[in-house]
């Protein structure tokens, strides 16, 4: 296209804005084997990129706010472009230049949603690959180059409580299977649940000699309006709305048009949405090739078949056949270690060091699995994902990728979020009462913040393992 420019090779200096420290973190350091001249491009050091996922400028947490606790780059998308529209290189550039104007640069687009239709493979998909391909060129003209999406039909990602309560008084996200069920069953009233839900078996190690479907109808029994449109919101409209465009809080009638969305699945199986996925990136892997495209699907959340739709990125042969179907380096991975622990068959510390090179984008996060098979989000520093080991694995990966060839920065530098946090609560309007914020769920700042400062620390300790010696900007010392 006239007026694109090429990618530029990235000049920045190690000067990233950096001022949050660690809250809770002593490990132990291990005498470093490499040289810190091998971890050097253009004498930049190479570590993780400190990201943050930020919903525009009508979000409540401000770039200048992030710039204050260690953000190096945004990660967010134009959230105002209705689905299946081109998403044009001047409103592309209006929110880069905004970025930009704090400090900090549009590292990830997450997501460029992948419409329906090309997912099922409805009649216009060929139309609406081509308008995904216009936005894909148009973002690498402005020099955006990360794309983050899925290929999970209908739902995104999927809760039951939004604010279940930790120990220490704070909340967090949580899936409950026999509530997950009940809306399953009794709200959405799905053709076949029941029997599905009859035979449903949790995997090996959780669980076991739990009946799921005596669960759900026991719970109908003192079910109340009130419960049920609290399952619907949390299910369908504050999980949704922000991140597919499918579903709105203005919707009228939410389960009807989720029955609608799911109709168009009839008869899809697992078999044919990988087809459909791999016939998407064969189709884009062109203009990713000319324009220098990273395209990393993240996985399944949670891993599981649900609600009768296939889900084709939940486990480690799952990643290992899109990858393979498509060889491509520009056909990546999100690797998200929140979705991969919540399932209980996922040794996420060995998925990293197998897909490392095929990761794109990282998200830092830890799913606690109950011995009942329910799941909550985990601090930082526990759960079932081992983020200590995945920093030092994907630090090792940068470090790889700088030394084996002449990448540029960019290209070397694996981006990072700590993704979703836990919710502080207090006394209504105090100081850590977060209730009223109107975040996403998920998204709070001071639950957030409080998990960069636990990834920071680890990444200061697994640097100083590697012989990196790294300064946080923004102090005088």
């Amino acid at each position: 296209m006239n007026g694109e420019t090429k990618r530029p090779k990235n000049k920045r200096k190690s000067d990233f804005l950096l001022l949050f420290g660690c809250f809770y973190v002593t490990l132990h350091a291990v005498s470093a084997k490499s040289l810190l001249s091998q971890y050097l491009i253009n004498n930049t050091i190479i570590t993780m990129e400190r990201t943050w996922r930020w919903f525009g400028k009508k979000d409540k947490i401000t770039l200048a706010m992030l710039r204050q606790i260690g953000v190096e780059g945004i990660v967010t998308a134009l959230h105002d472009v209705p689905l299946g529209e081109v998403w044009t290189r001047e409103k592309i550039r209006d929110l880069r230049e905004y970025i930009e104007s704090y400090g900090m640069r549009w590292s990830v687009v997450e997501s460029l949603p992948v419409v329906e239709t090309i997912k099922y493979g409805g009649p216009d998909r060929d139309h609406q690959i081509e308008v995904y391909k216009e936005s894909l060129r148009n973002l690498s003209a402005e020099g955006i180059h990360c794309i983050c999406y899925n290929f999970m039909p209908v739902l995104d990602w999927a809760r039951t409580d939004l604010l279940h309560q930790n120990p220490n008084g704070s909340t967090n996200l949580y899936f409950n299977y026999a509530e997950f069920a009940y809306f399953d069953i009794y709200i959405l009233k799905r053709e076949g649940a029941r029997k599905e839900w009859q035979q449903f078996e949790f995997p090996a190690g959780v669980g076991q000699g739990r009946n799921v479907l005596a669960e759900c109808d026991e719970l109908a029994k003192t079910m109340t309006p009130e419960k049920e449109h609290k399952l619907v919101e949390n299910i369908i409209i504050k999980t949704q709305g922000f991140v597919s465009g499918n579903f709105s809080e203005n919707d009228e009638a939410p389960i009807q048009k989720f029955r609608d969305f799911l109709d168009l699945y009839k008869g899809i199986d697992k078999k044919q949405l990988r087809e459909n996925m791999k016939y998407f990136l064969e189709a884009i892997m062109p203009t990713c090739e000319e324009y220098d495209m990273n395209m990393c699907v993240h996985p399944d959340d949670p891993p599981i078949e649900i609600l009768g739709l296939p889900r084709i990125v939940r486990t480690e042969e799952d990643i290992e056949w899109f990858l393979n179907a498509v060889p491509n380096k520009h056909n990546g991975l999100t690797f998200c270690a929140g979705s991969l622990s919540a399932g209980a068959y996922n040794n996420v510390v060995e998925m990293a060091r197998k897909f490392a090179p095929r990761t794109h984008f990282v998200h830092l996060r830890s799913c606690h699995i109950f011995p009942n098979g329910d799941f909550t989000e985990a601090s930082h520093l526990g759960g079932r994902a081992d983020l200590i080991e995945l920093c030092r694995i994907f630090e090792q990966e940068g470090q790889q990728r700088a030394a084996a060839s002449q990448l540029s920065i960019l290209d070397a530098q694996l981006p990072m979020r700590v993704d979703h946090g836990m919710t502080f609560t207090d006394q209504p309007g105090g100081i850590m009462d977060e209730s009223s914020h109107g975040h996403n769920a998920g998204y709070t700042l001071l639950g957030r913040m409080f998990a960069l400062g636990q990834v920071q620390g680890i990444l200061a300790t697994v640097d100083r393992e590697l012989g990196i010696s790294y300064k946080q900007p923004g102090f005088f010392d």
